[in-house]
């Protein structure tokens, strides 16, 4: 079992509160721990709950020396019912921190014309949203957080004080609870 020591901690900032979620959910990706990630809790992220983008300062890096942010809302706000990160399960946190560092696995790959562009599609297609909100998924479910991702999933869907619009949201835009077991089984086969 890969423990904290295996990761380099000193590139990461991490609040002491979501300091075990954020471990538990970077020792799936060995090829995040080099790279500098912070995790910082925002007053409001438009839309989200969480939100992966590289820092202002490494965009014009080379894709190797990229670091990253990943905003995470101090107050979760779901219509009418609010949240905070003491209110979600742990296993919740982790499933959400891991889809974030599927975004970051996904930019890993992107040159800087590339991650413009890429940023511009998101702000204007409700299909590119789609596409890459399933590509972050697919990252963190093929690094072995499926059941994480899932418990995610079943604590949105399933929880009596979400809206129902919220929850189609999520429905059209992310992966279903039954395509992430099909790619967990279909793991496990290969």
């Amino acid at each position: 079992m890969i423990t904290s020591e295996d990761i380099n901690l000193d590139n990461k900032v991490i609040p002491k509160s979501i300091r075990k979620e954020a471990i538990t959910a970077l020792s799936h990706f060995p090829e995040l721990y080099e790279s500098e990630i912070i995790f910082r809790f925002k007053n409001n992220i438009k839309k989200s709950t969480m939100q992966a983008q590289p820092t202002w300062k490494s965009f014009l890096t080379s894709r190797k020396n990229r670091s990253y942010i990943i905003l995470i809302s101090r107050r979760i706000q779901i219509e009418q019912e609010e949240f905070t990160i003491e209110d979600i399960p742990s296993d919740v946190i982790v499933g959400w921190l891991g889809h974030e560092l599927g975004h970051v696995m996904d930019y890993r790959n992107r040159g800087r014309f590339s991650m413009l562009f890429f940023g511009l599609k998101y702000l204007y297609s409700r299909a590119h949203i789609q596409e890459v909100e399933r590509a972050a998924d697919t990252y963190a479910i093929r690094h072995g957080m499926g059941d994480y991702i899932l418990q995610t999933k079943n604590f949105i869907l399933d929880h009596a004080h979400i809206s129902e619009k919220y929850k189609e949201r999520i429905r059209r835009l992310y992966m279903s609870p039954e395509e992430v077991m099909q790619l967990i089984n279909e793991g496990e086969l290969a």
